[in-house]
């Protein structure tokens, strides 16, 4: 399977953007999915994850309330729609996948398929 993440751009502080993560290659409907952002300067982190099913989400608390993560497993897509941005949500934003049903923790290392990002800009 093949991650692509799109949906980045310039925005103001405040703005919204929604970010989605498309496959190709293979079927995302039975695989757990996250979302990772990487500063520059600043270590990988996780934002967002959901269960094949879609019924379970997890999120870093630093985007708890402003971030929400849902799939479309018709569209072989996973959306993050953000909201209230801050400047310091400024980076790259990365899908991945355990390539797995379950889901493990938020750590990158149980994530095995990597997307390409999709750089995201909040200016103040």
């Amino acid at each position: 399977v093949q991650l692509q993440a799109s949906g980045g751009g310039l925005v103001q502080a405040g703005d919204s953007l929604r970010l989605s993560c498309t496959a190709s290659g293979r079927t995302l409907s039975y695989y757990t999915l996250g979302w990772f952002r990487q500063a520059p300067g600043k270590e990988r982190e996780f934002v967002a994850g959901i269960s094949w099913s879609g019924r379970s989400t997890h999120y870093a608390d630093s985007v708890k309330g402003r971030f929400t993560i849902s799939r479309d497993n018709a569209q072989n897509t996973v959306y993050l729609q953000t909201s209230s941005l801050r400047p310091e949500d400024t980076a790259v934003y990365v899908c991945a996948t355990p390539y797995e049903r379950y889901w493990y923790g938020t750590s990158s290392q149980y994530f095995r398929v990597w997307g390409q990002g999709t750089l995201v800009t909040v200016s103040s």
